[in-house]
This record gives structure tokens, C-alpha cells and sequence, in this order.
């Protein structure tokens, strides 16, 4: 333990440095790390596979499509985005001038502005799902904004984990990212000590212990958590409900297998559809999947032993046993869970109350779509909320009726790769967002800046007062320049009373 705290302590004092010394603040830094970071994805792609399939039995299509792709905005669109014209726009000085409303007239002349600037020393966690691009793509931002970074790779995903410990060095400054190692232990003492941020993502539970050793240090963060993400499918029939059903699976088990913090974790519809809803889940599963649990090579397995329990334990519930109509099998051995469908299982079982982060897919059902509404306002705020309907009445009742870090109509997990949208929860589901320029400014702190010239002093802002000098004050703050220009003429009433206040 002492050697790890020394470790960490020595890691730190060497970025904190780094920090000061103004080694990560211009832009040609920048922009060399995120080449450095293309160029890793590029030059390793094959050994992150393998990894990935090592960790969670991904294939290199899903590994490719969630974790490198130059096609979304996944680590590759990321960096190249940044590289563009943004970066220097987002680090200009002046990047923001103050035009919303306008500055007082007692200021006058003066320039409001407002400079980006590098928070400081950071602390990344990332989580095992995804345990490349939720460690490099925070990273990014963090670099983008001229920062020093510490990144925490999770322990669940060890192949990975150790990739990244021996790969990032190689291609990125050392003396300003380091990747650290380990398991609870180490993190423990990593949050013990004082930084300028921490980002995490995982688990609300252990948000909750980032959350109280910030407290500490008043450290500010982010956090990327989950909750129980549910869709509403609205009365679609023919191909319209066909496409949704496919969307629906691939969103559900085509994304390391259920274990996403964006994940479907129910279904809520009609009453009348759901038998016609199960019957295209089933077809859809055995079009993708197979039949047998065994041979299922193109779904992620659960990550390891302990969650592969957690989620066997959520079926074994009485209740939830006998709602299962589509799957239930497993095999223990390869840690794999077989798509499962439940219909209508007790609402109070703790496959109901709890993210389920697995393979399974409850399904409850209602009189009318309505009630959905009502059904998702009684829980926890989601991180997302998706609604398959050609009701434009009904998405407007969504959107305003309910609070989630999302809404994505008529698809599945689509909006992590949406760069210009800005990506984070609410509520339970975490606060704080990132992606694109919101990546930026999550590692950023915007410094206010009021620049004036000794040029006019105007005397009604000084004592000492009088009627005079409460009107012109009244006015000036009112913007109401006529009446300001009149009483400086002389045109208004003169106030030479003392006006005590």
C-alpha cells in the first residue's frame, strides 16, 4: 500500500508541474497529442481487438463499430474533429463575447469576454464496457483543453486495461498523460488526493463514493452513470414495427450484450401488441443469434463471473421465472447469457428495480401508450429515453411530460455518436456532459474577463448620491437612453435633494 501511495503521489507532483509550467497549454501540444492518439488507434487495431474479445468476447465488427470507427464519432471522428478548424476557435482568446444583453452604461467604454482555460491536473475513470473509447475519448476532451491527465482504466477489463498502461506511453507525453493500474485499492488512494477534476463513468453506486471523496478537495465532476433506459413502442404495424423490432435488438443485445449504461433495460406498449411484438423479437433474435447459447458468437458475454451471477440471480426470482417466454438459458462456463425476453413481471422484483446490464428484456404492457408517461415519471430520471411512434402529438407530450439526459425517437443508442450533441444524464442518471465542443468545455473553465480603458469616468456611480445620480443610475441600468440623453440636457426635473438610503 505505501509503495502505491507513493506512486500516485509521484505521478501527481510530476503533472501538476508539467501543468504550471504552461507545457500543455498551446495549441501545437494539443494538436500533437491527438495526432498521437490517431495514430495509436490506427497502429493497434488488431491488439485492441483482441483485447476487447479477450475482456468481453467482442467482435471485431461491434469492437470496430462502438470502440474505433472513424465513421461516428468514436475516438477517431473525435480527435479529427478537434484537429479541424475547432480547436483553435474553441482556445481563442475572446471566444466568447459577451452580446447577450449588454454591458451597463456606467462601464462604458468596455469589452466583455470570455477565455477557456485548462482546468488542471484531471482524473479520468473509464469503465469496462467500453474500456477504449470511454478511456480515450474523455482523454480527448481533457487534451483538447490543454489539461495533465491521470486515466484509471477499470480492472474488470485487464486485457484492456494493460493495453492501454503499455500502449499510451509509447505514443502520448508521459510527462503530462499517464495511464495508472489497478483495482480498488489503487483508486482509493488515487481519490484521496486533491485534483482539479474528475470525470468518471460507471456505476451509480460507486458515483456515490466519487462524488463524497470530491467533496473533500470541493473538486468538481463529472458523471457518466446508467439507470433503468426504457422504450415506448407506439401502436406501428407492417414494416414500420419490423424496422423497430430490429432496432430494438440491436440496441438491446448488439451492444456488449445489454451491458450499457444507454442500454434498453424495458419495453413498455400496449397490451394488444405485445404478443405480435415477442413473436418479432423471437424472429429477430434467431436471425442474429442462433438458437443455441452455446454457439453464440456474435453477442458479448458478461464481463466476468460476478455480474454473470448477478444477472442469473435477477431470473431465478419466482416471479420473474415464470414471465420468461423467450430464452432464460446460459452457459456458465463461457459466461454466456442467452437473449431473453420477460412479459410482464412483477414490478416490485429487482429485475424491475434495479439496471439489469444484461442480455434480458422485460416487456410491460399497458391499456394505453399514455400511461408510459406515468409509468417512467414514477422512477428515477433515465439517461435515456427512446420512443418508436409516428405520433407527432405524443413525441411532443414525451418531450415535454418527462426528464431525461436523452429522448431518440424511432431508434436505439444513436446519440453517442452524434458529436454535436451534448452526451450526459440527469438526476440518478449523472450530471455533467461531454462530446464535441461539450468535451471541451467540461475540461474547461470559462474565465470572465471585463477589459476597460481609463478613458471617461462617469460620476453618478460615485457618492456622494443624490436624486440626480438615482435617476441616471435608474436609467442607465434600464438600457432607456432617450429619457438618460434628456435628463443630461437638462430636460427632466433636476433632483439636487439628498436621498438617504
Amino acid at each position: 500500500m505505501e509503495e502505491i501511495v507513493a506512486r500516485v503521489g509521484k505521478n501527481l507532483a510530476e503533472l501538476r508541474q508539467n501543468f504550471r509550467s504552461g507545457r500543455t497549454r498551446g495549441l501545437e501540444w494539443r494538436k500533437t497529442q491527438l495526432r498521437a492518439i490517431l495514430k495509436l488507434v490506427a497502429e493497434n487495431e488488431d491488439e485492441i481487438f483482441e483485447a476487447l474479445n479477450r475482456d468481453l468476447g467482442k467482435h471485431p465488427a461491434e469492437a470496430y463499430r462502438d470502440e474505433t470507427s472513424s465513421s461516428n464519432y468514436i475516438t477517431e471522428s473525435s480527435c479529427l474533429g478537434l484537429l479541424s478548424s475547432f480547436l483553435p476557435r474553441f482556445m481563442a482568446e475572446a471566444a466568447t463575447v459577451v452580446l447577450v444583453g449588454k454591458l451597463p452604461l456606467l462601464l462604458f467604454p468596455a469589452k466583455a469576454e470570455v477565455l477557456p482555460e485548462p482546468l488542471g491536473v484531471v482524473l479520468i475513470f473509464a469503465s469496462w464496457n467500453f474500456p477504449i473509447s470511454l478511456a480515450l475519448d474523455p482523454l480527448i476532451g481533457a487534451i483538447s483543453a490543454g489539461n495533465t491527465v491521470v486515466v484509471k482504466p477499470s480492472e474488470l477489463a485487464p486485457a484492456c486495461s494493460s493495453f492501454l498502461a503499455r500502449i499510451v506511453p509509447l505514443y502520448l507525453d508521459n510527462k503530462a498523460i499517464k495511464v495508472v493500474e489497478g483495482g480498488s485499492d489503487v483508486a482509493e488512494k488515487l481519490l484521496e488526493q486533491k485534483w482539479d477534476k474528475i470525470f468518471f463513468t460507471g456505476s451509480a453506486r460507486v458515483g456515490r463514493i466519487i462524488m463524497s471523496a470530491a467533496a473533500k478537495h470541493l473538486t468538481p465532476v463529472t458523471l457518466e452513470l446508467g439507470g433503468k433506459c426504457p422504450i415506448i413502442l407506439d401502436s406501428l404495424s407492417g414494416s414500420d414495427l419490423k424496422v423497430a423490432v430490429k432496432r430494438i435488438s440491436g440496441g438491446k443485445w448488439g451492444a456488449c450484450a445489454g451491458q450499457a449504461c444507454i442500454g434498453i433495460d424495458y419495453v413498455l406498449v400496449q397490451q394488444k401488441l405485445a404478443p405480435v411484438l415477442v413473436e418479432l423479437l423471437k424472429k429477430c433474435i434467431k436471425t442474429f443469434y442462433g438458437e443455441n447459447v452455446k454457439n453464440l458468437n456474435s453477442i458479448c458475454r458478461i464481463v466476468n463471473k460476478n455480474h454473470f451471477e448477478r444477472v442469473c440471480n435477477l431470473l431465478e426470482d419466482p416471479g420473474v421465472a415464470a414471465s420468461i417466454v423467450y430464452g432464460g438459458s446460459f452457459d456458465k462456463q463461457n459466461l454466456l447469457i442467452e437473449p431473453t425476453i420477460l412479459l410482464d413481471p412483477p414490478l416490485d422484483a429487482d429485475i424491475m428495480t434495479e439496471e439489469i446490464f444484461g442480455p434480458v428484456l422485460p416487456i410491460i404492457t399497458l391499456n394505453e401508450v399514455e400511461e408510459s408517461i406515468e409509468f417512467i415519471n414514477a422512477r428515477p430520471k433515465p439517461l435515456a429515453i427512446y420512443v418508436f411512434t409516428k405520433n407527432k402529438t405524443f413525441k411532443e407530450k414525451v418531450l415535454q411530460e418527462t426528464s431525461s439526459g436523452s429522448v431518440i425517437f424511432n431508434d436505439t443508442m444513436i446519440q453517442f455518436i452524434c458529436d454535436g450533441l451534448p452526451f450526459g444524464g440527469v438526476g440518478q442518471s449523472g450530471f455533467g456532459r461531454y462530446h464535441g465542443k461539450y468535451s471541451f468545455d467540461t475540461f474547461s473553465h470559462e474565465k470572465a474577463i471585463l477589459k476597460r480603458s481609463f478613458f471617461l469616468e462617469l460620476e453618478p456611480r460615485y457618492p456622494p448620491w443624490n436624486g440626480f445620480k438615482l435617476e441616471f443610475i435608474r436609467l442607465a441600468y434600464n438600457f432607456d437612453y432617450i429619457r438618460l440623453l434628456l435628463l443630461l440636457l437638462g430636460l427632466r426635473r433636476r433632483y439636487t435633494s439628498r436621498i438617504v438610503i
